[in-house]
Parts: C-alpha cells; structure tokens; sequence
C-alpha cells in the first residue's frame, strides 16, 4: 500500500483528499494543528470503508518541529503499514487573512510566510529521505496568484513563490523519479478567511463560468489523481481547479 501524507488533512480541502485517496487505496498520514476532534473523524470515515490513516499533530509554521514529526511520520510508517517509505506529500495546510497592503503587520506577514513557503519549503526537505523513487508531491497553490484581490496581497505573494518552488522541486527531484505539481483551487467552499456568507459565494459563483462555487471534493479528486500513475507524465505544472473563474 502507498502510503502519502496530507498536512491540514483535519477538514476542507485537506479532508476531502485524504477521504478520496484512502478509497482508492492509498495509505494516509493526515496533520492537525489544533483540531483533535476534526483529525479523528476523518480517520473514523477512512476507517468505516476499510481504509486506513493516522492523525498527527503539525504546526505547519514551526519549522524547528519537523524533526521530531519526521521521527513520528517513521513510526507510524512502520506500526501502520510496516514500511519505510512514502510515495506522496501534499502541502495544503494553510489560513487566510484578510488585509489590506497598508495595514499588514511584520507578525501577519511572516505568520503567512511561514505557513505557506517555508514551511513547505523545509516540511518536504525533512521528509525527502523518507520518499521513495517515483513518488509525488502536490502544493496548494491558489487562484489568487492569477486574479488579483484586495486585502489578500502576502497570501497570494507566497503561494506565488510556492508555484516557483514546485518548479524548481520537480528540477532538483526528477533525478530520482520523484514528481511535483501544483493545484491551484479557484472559489471554493471552505473555512478558509471566514467561509463563505451567501453574499460572497453569489458573487463567486457570478465569477465562475461553471456559476457555482467548488467544493473541497472537487479539489481533493484533482489532488489524488496528480498523487496517482495516472499522471505519471505530469510534472512542474499548476493546475487550476476553479470551474473557469474569471476567465
């Protein structure tokens, strides 16, 4: 059994992925920061169709703490599934925060920064060894990079750097089989930056030439197709999965 590791795999679009791979019979390693609770229901549903997964604790932001979930990600490997290796990563953990260029703080910016590039930029470089060849690794990316909107300038500015950094990725990994891609989720119902008010969402889906607004499965089926040998001759590439938004 693959077995692939999902950070923010607790709810949204993190949960939908883990959801899906596990039934099409991938092993999941899925981290929350906070939310116990939401991270054990997730395993419960795998679980309930036979597959199977474990919730680990994560706070995507503090790299110094990526040894040590290493360490975890080697034990749960060998307890779980008594292997050694895994065959995908997906760096979706992440949050929103709505402010404009002018009143965002040194502590909003690097808060941003260090969940949304660094973090994946150092997590993936701890678990590398952990890789076998010919794995996959999906970043989350985000529509934003592409349509410009107020109030969400840092967000959007390091999910630019990390569409760059799943290039450079797949540069630097190829030699050892190992791809990388990007999926870039247009409009979608999640938590992220507060959710969507009926309001918002009729704008959105106004803004979306399929008229509605995605769901997290609609990214998570993505996301495991770019894990799978299906597209195995995908690499370096961003994905939009936003049903035509503003196009």
């Amino acid at each position: 059994m693959n077995v692939i590791v999902i950070t923010g795999g607790s709810r949204g679009i993190g949960a939908a992925a883990a959801i899906e791979a596990a039934k099409r019979g991938m092993g999941v390693i899925l981290t929350y920061n906070t939310n116990v609770a939401a991270a054990d229901k997730v395993v419960a549903i795998v679980e309930g169709f036979g597959g199977k997964a474990v919730a680990l604790p994560l706070d995507v932001g503090d790299a110094d703490s990526f040894d040590a979930f290493k360490e975890a990600v080697i034990q749960a490997l060998a307890t779980k599934w008594s292997t050694t290796a895994l065959h995908g990563l997906v760096n979706n953990a992440g949050y929103g925060l709505f402010n404009r260029i002018e009143n965002v703080t040194a502590a909003q910016f690097d808060g941003l920064m260090d969940v949304h590039l660094k973090g994946p930029f150092f997590l993936t470089q701890a678990l590398l060894p952990l890789m076998a060849s010919g794995a996959a690794i999906v970043n989350l990316t985000s529509a934003t990079t592409r349509v410009a909107t107020s109030g969400v300038a840092p967000y959007a500015a390091f999910k630019g750097g990390l569409e760059v950094l799943t290039r450079y990725m797949a540069k630097e990994f190829g030699a050892r089989g190992i791809r990388v891609n990007a999926v870039s989720p247009g409009a979608i119902r999640t938590e992220l930056g507060g959710g969507l008010n009926d309001e918002f969402e009729t704008m959105l889906a106004g803004q979306t030439a399929l008229g509605r607004v995605g769901e997290p499965e609609d990214v998570g089926r993505v996301i495991v197709t770019l894990l799978s040998s299906e597209t195995g001759w995908v690499n370096a590439q961003t994905v939009e999965v936003g049903g035509g938004y503003i196009i």
